[in-house]
């Protein structure tokens, strides 16, 4: 029971989200199999060694398993170890020293800003429930950057008139402000939604026609239909939203202090990434404006 205990230990005193402790779950049993045949009871843990971990990594790169999620595997057993060794039950992380290939981080895909302006600019029924949901949904990522999870988890007590009360990882709870527009709509989705039925007995903010929460395949849906429609962006996830927000802040001349707490990141490095997207931003305005650099081998 020693992943069952490390996994609850996640959940419950890390405040992990339910997601997250389900792949560290997915890699560390994938490990067991490996070990012992997926049979934790014949494992001691105890006694796996470096050369141990060494193979698996080896057998996951021929089973065709990429770099990035070999890496993520072995940090879930570097974790796992750590834990074991705070609690007495190894003496040594046979991870810990593991060199892992680098893996060359990609920037985030963002939606060109035309293309989110054609999107929310899109008439919709404003007597429909559905509808005006399903803007306000696309619409609040937007303008917020909130993740998929706190959107769905957004009570009504939680949206004011200009800013939302978000519980974001490991219960960290952050207040984000937000502008007219966004206000305007967020009244209208109320009285469509009132009006057909549709509020939550448990006091959730977005809900389906029947009341209940939404789930995240539907959220996951709402959005990549709109950017089907929008365009300009390969990826079409609700974190791709997440990732537009945090650009178009920077860009706009946001610092990076206060981008990194709209988005509820623990650490300044996490943001950082989207200075690179801005600089790249620059860089191109730069090409195509510049007279020198239009010269040609300028």
């Amino acid at each position: 029971m020693i992943i069952e205990d490390f996994l609850t230990y996640l959940r419950y005193e890390l405040n992990l989200s339910a997601y997250t402790v389900l792949c560290y779950k997915t890699d560390l049993r994938q490990f067991v199999e490996f070990l012992a045949g997926g049979d934790e009871s014949v494992l001691d843990a105890a006694s796996v060694t470096q050369g141990d971990v060494r193979a698996w990594i080896a057998w996951l790169a021929k089973s065709g398993v990429g770099q990035r999620s070999v890496r993520r595997k072995v940090q879930a057993v570097r974790a796992l170890y750590k834990y074991l060794m705070r609690r007495g039950k190894a003496l040594e992380n046979p991870a810990a020293d593991v060199e892992l290939a680098k893996v060359r981080r990609r920037l985030p895909q963002v939606v060109r800003e035309e293309n989110v302006n054609a999107l929310l600019d899109e008439d919709v029924d404003t007597g429909d429930f559905t509808e005006v949901r399903d803007k306000l949904m696309v619409m609040m990522l937007y303008a917020t950057g909130i993740r998929r999870a706190e959107l769905i988890g957004l009570r009504d007590a939680d949206v004011s008139a200009d800013e939302l009360k978000v519980l974001g990882k490991r219960n960290k709870e952050r207040i984000i402000p937000f502008a007219r527009e966004l206000s305007e709509w967020i009244d209208r989705y109320r009285e469509v939604r009132d009006n057909a039925g549709a509020t939550s007995a448990e006091g959730y903010f977005f809900t389906r026609p029947d009341g209940q929460p939404l789930y995240p395949m539907l959220v996951e849906r709402v959005v990549r239909s709109g950017l089907d429609r929008a365009g300009g962006s390969q990826q079409r996830s609700p974190h791709v939203l997440r990732h537009t927000f945090a650009s178009a802040m920077l860009n706009g001349g946001a610092q990076l202090s206060s981008v990194k707490e709209l988005l509820g990141h623990s650490t300044l490095a996490a943001t950082q990434v989207y200075t690179h997207i801005s600089f790249g931003n620059l860089k191109s305005n730069y090409e195509h404006a510049h007279p020198r650099a239009l010269k040609k081998g300028g």
